[in-house]
């Protein structure tokens, strides 16, 4: 799809405006519906809005200084923001021509890998543990959505997102993409750091894990940016593997992807809501059977099903 400047720049505007702006409104539902299924009234919808002005409000305190440290909180949610550009909302990436599934699996990474980076300067041996166990869940989770796009890359025979969503959109649904979207919904939940893989952050452990030390203004980015990686994911998942219904006019499309974003998120909470926090051994478990989920719908792909 060949695109004039101005419209890819306003395309890429508009993915990053719903990723920044829509992403607290997201957690101030999921919140929201926490809170009912605990028999609360629970916070207003625009809490997280209020939340992050606050700490951005507050006083910078640093447990280590420099320019590099100072600058990860703004490089992490700025990664997620680009990842935005190049997932599907509404239609075709407006930045796909300039990057396909590995770049979308190597930005996707880059927030993560910020905030272990940012829990290890701090100095903090729980923030260090809390990094620890980021990393292990970022080795395990990564390659599950990997091998999922590589499904989808296989099925389309290209490694555009775009392309992706517009054969799996014209062609309807099939097994491997089927599969592969439920592996990469499990994954998700990991993504967003919900029950039962809350792992790194185990309040009742660690005490916030990574991000134990930061307040303020730096704690308001990394929150920002938990919140708009998990919208982004779950526009992901629901524009390249369920992208029905289409109506090809692109607000309607846009809509509709926002609300199975919904309703994806909805399915996190809920299960963030039943589910106890698994111990490390058991998440290393309950991943492996789940990396079988993913090559086996590779396996569906090759042979064309």
């Amino acid at each position: 799809m060949n695109r004039s400047l101005p419209v890819v720049l306003a395309l890429a505007l508009l993915n990053v405006a719903i990723a920044l702006l829509l992403a607290p409104l997201y957690e101030g539902v999921l919140r929201k519906l926490k809170a009912a299924l605990h028999s609360r009234i629970g916070p207003p919808l625009i809490q997280p809005y209020l939340d992050a002005l606050k700490l951005l409000g507050k006083e910078d305190l640093r447990t280590v200084g420099g320019a590099a440290y100072g600058l990860l909180p703004t490089l992490a949610l700025g990664s997620v923001l680009l990842l935005a550009t190049l997932v599907p909302m509404g239609t075709a990436p407006p930045l796909g021509f300039a990057g396909d599934i590995i770049a979308v699996l190597y930005v996707a990474g880059m927030s993560t890998a910020l905030l272990i980076v940012t829990a290890y300067a701090s100095g903090s041996p729980y923030a260090g543990v809390g990094g620890s166990r980021e990393m292990m869940m970022l080795l395990v989770v990564e390659p599950v959505v990997a091998v999922t796009l590589v499904v989808g890359a296989v099925k389309a025979g290209t490694l555009s997102t775009g392309g992706i969503l517009s054969w799996n959109a014209e062609h309807g649904p099939s097994i491997s993409m089927l599969l592969a979207g439920v592996t990469l919904f499990l994954a998700l939940q990991a993504q967003a750091g919900k029950l039962p893989f809350d792992i790194p952050e185990a309040d009742q452990e660690i005490m916030g894990g990574p991000l134990v030390e930061q307040s303020g203004p730096r704690l308001a980015l990394f929150r920002w940016t938990l919140w708009a990686k998990q919208l982004v994911f779950a526009l992901l998942l629901v524009e390249v593997f369920f992208p029905w219904p289409r109506v090809e006019v692109m607000p309607l499309d846009l809509l509709l992807a926002l609300v199975k974003a919904l309703v994806v998120l909805v399915l996190v909470a809920l299960i963030d809501v039943v589910t106890p926090r698994l111990r490390v051994e058991q998440a290393m478990g309950y991943y492996l059977r789940v990396a079988f989920s993913s090559v086996t719908a590779l396996a569906f792909a090759l042979v064309g099903m």
